[in-house]
């Protein structure tokens, strides 16, 4: 089954509230990132119809929606499912699991990638339920949809 086209314009404000929230809520998370601060990775949900670039630079933290066709340069690449994704980032699955039994595939410059990956791990809690405060009165509704989710563990990941 082919997803349908998702209008990026209606993803870039969310995906924008989204890095400003992390960056003023968790600015440990760049620090530990070092100068791989400065990269620029591409977040590639192999089931969505569009990929995610993220530039972690502190002052200016940016997270983009690009379609597969428009990739932007980039240094490295992350991708998987979705799920296993969202899994790996709320700190229910372990990233190198996810390496090893090729879940999750990695291209680029793998340390930016593993300091990434080490970053995320080192965060107390989870940056999704910071993120789900970011939205005002639809913060309800996004902590559901966060919930909703994270009742997908334990199915069948692909």
């Amino acid at each position: 089954m082919r997803a349908l086209p998702i209008p990026l314009m209606l993803v870039q404000p969310i995906l924008a509230t989204i890095g400003s929230r992390v960056a003023s809520g968790r600015p440990e998370l760049f620090e530990r990132l070092g100068h791989h601060a400065q990269k620029c990775f591409v977040i590639d949900p192999i089931d969505l119809p569009f990929v995610l670039a993220l530039r972690p630079v502190p002052e200016a933290p940016k997270l983009t929606a690009h379609r597969r066709s428009d990739l932007p340069a980039h240094d490295a690449c992350i991708a998987g499912s979705f799920i296993n994704l969202f899994d790996m980032i709320d700190g229910a699955l372990d990233g190198d699991a996810l390496f090893f039994s090729r879940d999750l595939r990695i291209t680029g410059d793998i340390e930016a990638a593993v300091a990434l990956r080490n970053a995320l791990d080192d965060l107390d809690g989870s940056i999704f339920d910071d993120v789900g405060t970011a939205f005002g009165p639809f913060s309800k509704p996004a902590a559901l949809a966060i919930a909703g989710l994270r009742s997908l563990r334990g199915r069948s990941r692909s």
